[in-house]
């Protein structure tokens, strides 16, 4: 699953794309306009396609205005098929370019191939719904508030989160993160659960659920 950003003023093109990519489990957003996207709306996008004519601020446009400040990959979306278009678009930060009318899945297939790329390539940071971590910070945020966790804390919301779905003993999430030879208990496991839950429900409902007499695990 991605999240993916939208951004085309035919209001029927976006329509399409959000039916498809919501269908394959991607989370889409979109915008009818390049000038409703705030800065903020980057940290947690990990596909933009954009149109290039649009009014107001085309997509060349504010691709050369935000590029630094995108961290993932941007497909063009545009009727413009001359090849000057196509070189304008990819230096200008573009990865990839779609001539529209497109067949829906051509763009699915584009979309699944960029976003497996950058799933291997990027490693730093690893994001669910609204909790973004920072692999290499060891931190956890959600929608931009620091969650305030401590390093057993935050291995514990690691390895659940890395392996959303599946289920831990309070045996496993301890050899996990203590090691097979620790001194700690699984009381100690509990104990920090609990914290997690209390810090989480400061800002959302705590993703990790208790699947009663077996574990717990990530929602």
């Amino acid at each position: 699953m991605a999240n993916i950003l939208v951004i085309d003023d035919d209001t029927a093109i976006c329509k399409l794309i959000e039916t498809a990519l919501t269908r394959d489990g991607h989370v889409v957003i979109t915008k009818n306009s390049a000038t409703e996207v705030a800065v903020n709306d980057f940290k947690k996008i990990d596909l933009i396609l954009l149109d290039i004519m649009m009014p107001g601020l085309d997509g060349i446009t504010f691709c050369k205005e935000y590029r630094s400040m995108i961290d993932c990959p941007i497909l063009f979306l545009t009727a413009k098929t001359m090849e000057q278009d196509v070189i304008d678009g990819l230096s200008v930060g573009g990865d990839d370019y779609i001539k529209k009318p497109f067949h829906i899945s051509e763009l699915r297939a584009r979309v699944d191939a960029h976003i497996r790329r950058e799933h291997r390539d990027r490693h730093q940071s690893l994001i669910l719904n609204d909790c973004v971590f920072d692999l290499s910070e060891k931190t956890v945020s959600v929608k931009d508030k620091l969650i305030s966790l401590t390093k057993s804390e935050y291995e514990i919301c690691e390895l659940l989160a890395r392996n959303k779905g599946q289920i831990f003993s309070l045996e496993n999430i301890l050899e996990k993160i203590f090691g097979f030879h620790s001194e700690s208990d699984i009381s100690s496991i509990r104990v920090h659960i609990k914290n997690i839950r209390s810090k989480f429900s400061e800002v959302m409902d705590c993703p990790i659920e208790t699947v009663w007499g077996v574990g717990y695990k990530w929602k």
